[in-house]
Formats: C-alpha cells, sequence, structure tokens
C-alpha cells in the first residue's frame, strides 16, 4: 500500500484556498532517527519549513513533545529535558528568518512525569530554564486501552493514571504555575478526563486529535456503538470549561479511514466531506472560541499534504463566521499557548 511519501502526496496538487487567512498550527512534532516513524524517519525544522511554506498563511506554530532527543543519562525524570533543549534549538533557527515568515515552535510543549506528585517540581523548573520564553506546559499521554490488538503508545502505559491522587497532585503543580496540559487518550477515556477535568479546574487542558476516537481492530464494524460513545465523552469533556479542542489527528490509521491505503492522495474536497461529521460535532460541543485546528505533522501525513488538510479545514469551516474561523485557525491556539 502507499502510506504516505512525500513522491506520493505530490501526486495531489492543489491551489491555496484564502491565502491570507492567518494560521496558527498548534500541534506538530520533531525527531530524528526513530525508524518506528519510516517513512518519515526525520521531520525537523526545514521539513516542516517545507511542508507550511506552501501557500497557507501558517504565521506560527506549537512543538507538542514527541518522546525525542531525551537526554541519554541522568535522573530518569529529568531525560525529557533534553527535547525542550533541542526543539529551543530549533525555535531560534526559525526566528533567524532563513526558513519563512512563520515562528517554528513558537511554544513549546515537553513531558513531565506527573506521577511524581510533589516530585514533579524540579522537572518542570529544568524544563522552564532549557526554554524560559516558549514553554507552556507538558504532555502526559495517558492513551490505554485493554484490548491487547490496540497500541498502547503512553510513556507511562497503565490505566486508571488521570483518577490517580499522585497525578492530580502532580497537576495541580501544573495550575498553579500557569502551564497547560495536553489531553491524549482514547476515547473509551473521555468519561475519565471529565471527572479529572472537574478535579482540576483552575488547570487549562487541551484535548488532543478529537478524543483519540478509535474504529479499527476490536473497534471496528461497530459504528453506531462507537460513534454514540464518542458523542457522549466529547459532550462529558466540552462541558468543562477549562477544556479546549484541537481538531485533527484524523489522518492516523485507527481513526478508521482508508486515505492511507489510495493510489493517488485525498483531495481537500472529498477530505472536508469525511471529516466534516466529525469535527462539526466538536465544534458544536465545545465553541468556536475553545477549537483549533491541527495538522499532527508528520503522524497525519501518512494520509495527506499539509496544503491539501488545510484547503479541507477551509472548506469545511465555510459556514461559520469570519470571527469563528479567526478564532479556530489562529486566536484560539494564540490564546492557549501565549504565543507572543
Amino acid at each position: 500500500m502507499p502510506f504516505g511519501g512525500n513522491d506520493w502526496l505530490e501526486l495531489t496538487t492543489e491551489e491555496t484556498l484564502e491565502p491570507d487567512l492567518p494560521i496558527c498550527d498548534p500541534h506538530h512534532h520533531f525527531w530524528d532517527l526513530r525508524p518506528e516513524r519510516i517513512p518519515y524517519q526525520r521531520y525537523l525544522l526545514p521539513e516542516l519549513a517545507a511542508d507550511i511554506n506552501l501557500g497557507h498563511n501558517v504565521r506560527s506554530t506549537v512543538f507538542i513533545e514527541a518522546r525525542a532527543m531525551y537526554r541519554a543519562e541522568g535522573p530518569e525524570e529529568l531525560r525529557p529535558v533534553g527535547e525542550v533543549e533541542f526543539v529551543q534549538g530549533q525555535a531560534a533557527a526559525s526566528a533567524s528568518g532563513l526558513y519563512g515568515p512563520g515562528q517554528a515552535a513558537a511554544t513549546i510543549i515537553g513531558h513531565a512525569n506527573l506521577n511524581l506528585g510533589a516530585g514533579v517540581e524540579p522537572v518542570l523548573d529544568a524544563l522552564q530554564a532549557a526554554s524560559p520564553r516558549r514553554f507552556r506546559g507538558i504532555r502526559h499521554s495517558v492513551t490505554w486501552d485493554p484490548h491487547p490488538e490496540m497500541e498502547n503508545t503512553a510513556a507511562h502505559n497503565m490505566p486508571g493514571q488521570l483518577a490517580a491522587e499522585n497525578f492530580r497532585a502532580g497537576a495541580r503543580i501544573l495550575a498553579d504555575r500557569g502551564l497547560s496540559l495536553e489531553g491524549w487518550l482514547y476515547f473509551p477515556q473521555l468519561p475519565e478526563l471529565a471527572d479529572f477535568a472537574k478535579a482540576t479546574p483552575d488547570l487549562t487542558i487541551i484535548l488532543n486529535h478529537i478524543g483519540g476516537l478509535l474504529r479499527v481492530g476490536p473497534y471496528a464494524g461497530r459504528e453506531e456503538e462507537v460513534m454514540g460513545l464518542w458523542r457522549s465523552g466529547i459532550a462529558a469533556v466540552a462541558a468543562c470549561p477549562n477544556v479546549v479542542c484541537k481538531l485533527g489527528g484524523i489522518g492516523m490509521p485507527r481513526t478508521g479511514f482508508d486515505w492511507h491505503t489510495r493510489n493517488r492522495p485525498i483531495g481537500s474536497e472529498e477530505l472536508a466531506a469525511d471529516m466534516a461529521p466529525l469535527l462539526h460535532y466538536c465544534i458544536e460541543q465545545f465553541g468556536p472560541e475553545r477549537c483549533m485546528f491541527e495538522s499532527n505533522f508528520p503522524v497525519d501525513k501518512v494520509s495527506y499534504s499539509h496544503h491539501v488538510l488545510y484547503n479541507a479545514f477551509k472548506r469545511l469551516s465555510a459556514g461559520y463566521s469570519a470571527s469563528e474561523r479567526a478564532a479556530m485557525f489562529h486566536d484560539t491556539a494564540a490564546r492557549v499557548y501565549r504565543i507572543e
């Protein structure tokens, strides 16, 4: 099967829709030498710049931790600081203007183990010191599923983390510091996130990838049941005013679409139509002021190009007002991540 690749993506090209519309891409990664990520083994500033400088007005991006470039030695809990040190360098290179006008990694989300409870303080100190102007929060993924055929990718792989007292104690420290938490989990865990959000009302939580919808493996062929559970979970989380939602991450094969298997990549018109029922529901529940369009690159690059994706976002959002679209493409992300 095709499964991505720049040569494959270039089989579908399009003119840029609404090239002046300001965009902040609030979710991408950098990594190098990760054979498990083939065909995108390397995704650094030059690769990101090649994706975002094709016509859309991408003014800034937000780096989200990817467990890359950790320190090779030292205390285990401090090893993630190496990633923020590395991305700080990528961001400084972008600020030179050599890679285009947008601010790549204008803000940086690292990782700290919230299960440390109060012990997370020195880790947060070190992350802040590694990027004093750009560090804004952490992602502590809690993706977990009881089915053995589902990939559990969380660094601290165990069920029930969101309810654990140590985890919540660490989260309260985040809130006290004005830092945010990325919420990456699978859709059956959405009720757990709603309970956690209610217990930590002062913490800004960013729900990643429309709540981790799964429609493969044990969830395939159960469309009505799965979508009902996903919709009720999204509604429960959206009822928590401290949670905002990222609209994207749908290109991952686990979401159940066949885009990555096609001989020719999908175009923006069909992509918008396929994504619309999912994204419109999230926008309806959260409101545009708590939604932001994301690329999740290079992970979603297995299914479509960055250029086609943002054309699709523009198509499916055409019915919203100018202020609502400004929020979802740029302003929500700029506010939540405090982009200068």
